[in-house]
């Protein structure tokens, strides 16, 4: 029978509603009997306790917010009657003893990968074309343009069939099963396209902090080669991308063509010849084909955006389970977002292998935050309306429940924007909370797969890494299954263990990982590319 209620940990003070509570309800849990005080939609919370003013809360096992009216015990959690709290942390209190999962099922498992020089695997492969500045986006469109019609690369938007019907005075309706598709010209390549509108302006540390994240992408396995457009006058230099490459990488064994506009003469001329060169790049990465790697090889992204108040007790923490699987056998699980820390730091802290990465990774936390505080915001104002809508109405609620995708494991590395995951186990890297920007982030830090839950519906993906989305409910799954690859509706029904759940992620990690199914967002075409400017971005 479906529970109504669920305390995450047995210290919380709160439980939350797993389905919709009417005013008056009586609910029996944990031998208590509790009487629902204002009607309660599922996904939010319900106080376990009389609350005093001033009184903390506590859910997933550290302190979330506290009260800022006396609440009744079965009233509901709003942003009318709680605020933002959360432990003040200084350092290191305790090691931490790690459990691993069982790992033998998964500890001799391969997916088929593209081989690299430099050891990695991509899970896709990829010639990518993008331009130092964004004085270049027009020529990368005309390519764009050139190369995806001329290579008949991908099945023909319904939506063009649609008005071509339309055009025609046929009938609006049509079979999307019948769109038309075209035999693509080489079949262990994709070519894919880079805007972005920096490279110029703003503050030199801009320029720099672009220059590293695309030079990830490069040194990223999912990639080939690579095609670059430069002016010639802007800040983000040649030269400025070449040290970025040798820094990551000084021996890195990739072709990348690198073409200066303001040297070449006219747009033709230097298009005719870009066109030339990067298809020579492009049938040379064809003959490349996939060939069994260890899942030790994957570098998952861990992501969370559109979340809910059943995120955190399904999707997550399933995800999580999945993350300490891949640390176990050796893989490289990223988690990134750090305002969506705030409140659980202690914890990382405690994981954290060294006291150097420790001191790093408070540092980092500290210095975002301030900057936050000086344009006049603050973590506590990163809950987005959908987040407080559904039932995360406080930044350290949300953030407990965000950092369930870590997992357990150990931390092995605090990375900072930029900086390329080479460690295995669990790395922390620094990102925004903007799902986007982080998981540009993300896959410029080697990221060859995305795992991104969501609880309201994100349609994102990515240029050159698969972005998996995992629905936290199945309501959400049904209404959009276009856009989510894996439900873990079940968890929140009591079908389905966290383990259970955390094991299916995996394994339809490894599916994709091996071009056996096509992520949802690749399927749409979602090749999102948003760089941070080092800015506050919540």
């Amino acid at each position: 029978m479906q529970k109504k209620l669920i305390k995450v940990q047995a210290e919380d003070n709160v439980a939350i509603a797993l389905v919709d509570l009417v005013q008056g309800d009586r609910v029996q849990y944990e031998g208590e009997d509790i009487i629902i005080i204002s009607d309660t939609k599922a996904k939010h919370k319900i106080a376990f306790v009389d609350f005093d003013k001033e009184d903390q809360i506590f859910m997933y096992g550290v302190l979330v917010g506290k009260a800022m009216f006396p609440i009744k015990k079965g009233d509901v959690l709003t942003t009318e009657n709680v605020k933002h709290q959360s432990d003040l942390v200084t350092k290191r209190t305790k090691s931490v003893t790690w459990s691993a999962p069982d790992i033998s099922k998964w500890k001799d498992r391969t997916f088929m990968g593209y081989h690299r020089s430099d050891g990695q695997v991509g899970t896709q492969n990829v010639w990518l074309f993008f331009p130092l500045v964004f004085c270049e986006n027009r020529n990368i469109e005309v390519l764009k343009e050139v190369f995806e019609k001329e290579l008949s690369m991908g099945k023909e938007r319904k939506q063009r069939q649609l008005l071509r019907n339309l055009i025609n005075g046929k009938d609006a309706d049509f079979n999307d099963g019948k769109a038309e598709t075209s035999s693509e010209t080489f079949d262990n390549v994709d070519v894919k396209f880079i805007t972005h509108q920096g490279g110029c302006g703003g503050i030199r540390q801009d320029s720099q902090t672009l220059a590293k994240l695309l030079a990830g992408y490069v040194k990223n396995p999912n990639v080939a080669g690579a095609t670059v457009l430069s002016l010639g006058c802007q800040n983000l230099q040649i030269d400025l991308l070449k040290n970025a490459l040798n820094d990551i990488d000084p021996n890195l064994n990739k072709p990348v063509l690198i073409y200066e506009q303001q040297q070449m003469g006219t747009v033709d001329e230097m298009l005719n010849t870009i066109i030339k060169d990067s298809f020579a790049g492009i049938k040379a990465a064809n003959a490349i084909e996939r060939k069994p790697a260890s899942i030790s090889k994957l570098k998952m992204g861990l992501e969370c955006g559109g979340s809910d108040g059943f995120s955190g007790i399904s999707a997550n923490p399933a995800l999580g389970y999945a993350s300490d699987i891949l640390a176990a056998v050796g893989g490289s699980p990223i988690l990134s977002e750090f305002p969506e820390l705030c409140g659980v730091e202690q914890e990382l802290v405690n994981r954290c292998v060294n006291d150097e990465d420790a001191v790093r990774f408070m540092k980092l936390m500290k210095a975002y935050e301030a900057s936050a505080e000086a344009a006049g915001s603050g973590f506590d104002m990163n809950p987005s309306p959908g987040n407080i809508k559904d039932g995360l109405i406080t930044d350290a609620m949300k953030s407990a429940g965000a950092a369930k995708k870590g997992g357990t494991s150990p931390i092995v590395a605090i990375l900072d924007y930029g900086e390329y995951v080479t460690k295995p186990g669990l790395n922390l890297l620094c990102t925004p909370g903007n799902d986007v920007e982080s998981t540009t982030g993300m896959v410029g830090s080697g990221a060859n797969i995305v795992v991104f839950t969501t609880g309201l519906g994100t349609p994102t993906g990515n240029p050159i890494a698969p972005v998996l989305k995992v629905s936290s409910n199945t309501i959400l799954a049904e209404r959009m299954p276009d856009i989510i690859d894996i439900d873990t509706g079940a968890v929140i029904r009591g079908e389905k263990t966290i383990q259970q759940m955390g094991e299916e992620i995996l394994e339809y990690v490894v599916m994709v990982a091996s071009g056996e199914i096509e992520a949802k967002a690749d399927v749409l075409g979602q090749d999102d590319f948003i760089p941070w400017k080092r800015g506050v971005s919540l």
